[in-house]
């Protein structure tokens, strides 16, 4: 990190993976775990209750208007019962991962409104996911992580270039109808989606997560897979939310061929879009205990 008033170069900072910030230690551990197995979970339980903070937010997520439990949840064990086991990891690594703010100073880039945005695609996320065939539908472990994690890249600017991040984040509040990328383009030399794929590989997250981060603004550029449907989730998520949290600047409208390539019917986008923008608005509710 360069705190001097020379830019930094990014593209050979990031290069040297020790100039990136390190994944936090219980990311790993979770990231780690095979929840698959009896084991696994009884590992990832007991990982989660030895972290107040994680804990908490569990059991906040949990009880929150959005996911409708019926009873009062009051331990991770109840919170896995009613989220499922993999929506636990994916949440839990989402906050563990995120708790690097504590050893980046993040300046300009509010990180309540980054962790506001985050959550809110992740569970537009779920509507978008909900109306898709089962065959092609991605697990919510994945849904969730992708939506949390998908602008991993600002973390990683602050770090790198704190100047220059403050600069991009008090642009990004000047012209709110300006395409992020664009802004993104005129004042640095990597944008946040490739830092932010770059931070992931370092972190050893999974492929498709990369994928993600690395091409939720451009699904159909020339180097994107195509058979990555998370990908394609957040681009719509985020032409849904626009100005949730801390909006990307997106450009507006989606069309046919977007719906048509996660084989939902764009008759059913309407319904959709008034799901999803419920989940989000309910999912706010507790999102200020993410920061």
């Amino acid at each position: 990190m360069d705190n001097s008033n020379t830019p930094v170069n990014l593209r050979e900072a990031i290069k040297n993976l020790d100039s990136l910030p390190a994944l936090p230690f219980i990311a790993q551990k979770l990231l780690a775990l095979d929840a698959t197995t009896d084991e696994g979970q009884k590992q990832l339980l007991s990982l989660i209750e030895q972290d107040p903070q994680i804990l908490a937010k569990i059991i906040g997520l949990a009880n929150a208007p959005v996911i409708g439990s019926t009873r009062k949840i009051s331990s991770v064990a109840e919170a896995a019962l009613v989220l499922g086991i993999n929506k636990v990891k994916s949440v839990a690594t989402g906050i563990a991962i995120m708790s690097i703010q504590n050893s980046v100073s993040t300046g300009n880039l509010n990180l309540q409104d980054l962790w506001m945005h985050n959550l809110g695609i992740a569970f537009a996320m779920l509507a978008i996911g909900r109306a898709m065939p089962r065959q092609i539908r991605p697990q919510d472990d994945y849904i969730f992580l992708a939506g949390m994690l998908h602008d991993i890249g600002y973390i990683a600017l602050a770090h790198l270039d704190p100047q220059r991040s403050n600069e991009l984040h008090t642009y990004l509040a000047a012209a709110p109808n300006r395409p992020v990328l664009e802004i993104e383009r005129s004042l640095l030399d990597i944008c946040h989606d490739e830092l932010g794929a770059v931070l992931a590989r370092q972190w050893g997250l999974p492929e498709e997560i990369i994928s993600v981060i690395r091409h939720h603004h451009k699904p159909d550029a020339a180097d994107a897979p195509r058979n990555q449907p998370l990908i394609r989730m957040v681009y719509i998520a985020e032409k849904m939310l626009p100005s949730f949290g801390m909006g990307e600047h997106v450009e507006a409208g989606i069309h046919d061929s977007d719906w048509e390539a996660l084989s939902i019917a764009p008759a059913n986008a309407e319904e959709i879009l008034i799901q999803a923008a419920e989940q989000a608005d309910q999912a706010s509710q507790f999102a200020a205990n993410l920061s």
